[in-house]
């Protein structure tokens, strides 16, 4: 019952860190080109506690924690409410009464903000704790695998792969992957001696591609910390490289190269909350930093009812001149919706073969 506990209370900060910063994005951009906010939440449904700033927003923290939302004045479309509504909307505050740009802005500052979330939080840890490198180092041998049967053992440092310099576990991975079923020349260090080791890599299927396997896992870890230069740099190139691996791996989904079993949900994502918060509050930040970067990339796919899909509305009715008929928006919310419906399915599922077993 107490990891259960420590769990939900580690995924409720996680979740409620990515949702302000996300939901603050949309905020801070509404203010700036003159919407109106109504509404500021954090989860849904009956309000837990609520005030009112003095420019009018309510806050309101909610019992369902499982998102969040900005309510913007005008945010319907005059066609889908009554008189009386629209006659209580405040001239030059309405949001559908903004120019498209305008539009444009508030809708994307939201994912913006968990990318901008996750460069401080990754520059603030490498100038801090440091980068965290994973060495190119043996901290365990696979039996019956191709690094076993060229008689790797735990310690041993990959120098270099076929005469290729590895500066990293990251290094060793990229070439092996690329090799499958093989012949290698490894160049290792094994205490004061340097050798070179042959290895024939296994191999096996990764969706439609076949990849190579060594059979080591990495184990040693150095924190190299920068300077803030270095760092600032570091942080945004962390996020792009995790924006990169993440559309690859979708992708891959896409294409059939790779399976779903990968995609997790709220269950998942609450059982590595508590796992990471258990090994310190740099972990559980680097965590953050992590998600908030999915976050901001899945909001900007191009799916109705995603911020992205709203985007998309909103550069078709650039290049159109005007809106996109009210019919094909709504058929696109619909398809988004259950899209999106599908994929909270699959994701709970894999989450419920993971944790329990259910089949």
């Amino acid at each position: 019952m107490s990891d259960v506990l420590h769990s939900a209370l580690a995924f409720l900060v996680v979740l409620g860190v990515l949702v302000f910063v996300h939901e603050f994005g949309h905020y801070a951009a509404a203010r700036w080109r003159g919407v109106h906010v109504e509404v500021f939440s954090i989860g849904f449904g009956p309000a837990i506690a609520t005030w009112r700033d003095r420019v009018g927003t309510v806050w309101k923290l909610a019992w369902l924690p499982l998102g969040g939302y900005v309510k913007l004045h005008g945010q319907e479309r005059a066609e889908d409410v009554s008189p009386e509504v629209r006659a209580t909307w405040v001239a030059g505050r309405v949001f559908h009464e903004k120019s498209v740009g305008s539009r444009a802005i508030v809708v994307a500052a939201g994912p913006i903000a968990n990318f901008l979330l996750a460069m401080v939080l990754f520059a603030a840890l490498f100038a801090t704790a440091g980068r965290p490198i994973i060495m190119p180092v043996a901290g365990g041998v696979l039996p019956d695998s191709a690094a076993s049967r060229a008689g790797l053992q735990v310690n041993d440092r990959v120098v270099a792969i076929d005469g290729t310099p590895i500066h990293n576990f990251g290094d060793i991975q990229t070439i092996i992957s690329a090799h499958p079923a093989e012949r290698l020349t490894l160049t290792i260090k094994r205490g004061d001696a340097t050798m070179t080791v042959p290895v024939v890599t296994d191999s096996r299927m990764s969706g439609n591609a076949r990849v190579g396997m060594l059979g080591i896992s990495g184990g040693e870890v150095e924190y190299q910390k920068l300077s803030l230069p270095q760092a600032l740099i570091g942080g945004v190139t962390q996020t792009w490289q995790i924006t990169r691996e993440t559309i690859v791996g979708v992708w891959q989904m896409i294409t059939g190269q790779r399976g779903t079993e990968d995609l997790g949900g709220p269950l998942r994502i609450a059982q590595l909350s508590g796992a990471v918060a258990e090994q310190g509050p740099l972990y559980l930040i680097q965590f953050i930093a992590l998600l908030s970067v999915n976050l901001g990339l899945l909001n900007l796919f191009p799916i109705p009812v995603l911020d992205g899909g709203h985007l998309l509305f909103y550069l078709l009715e650039a290049l159109r001149g005007r809106p996109v008929p009210p019919r094909v928006q709504e058929y696109g919310f619909r398809a988004g919706l259950a899209l999106l419906a599908g994929l909270f399915i699959l994701a709970t599922w894999n989450d419920l073969t993971r944790s329990i077993g259910f089949h």
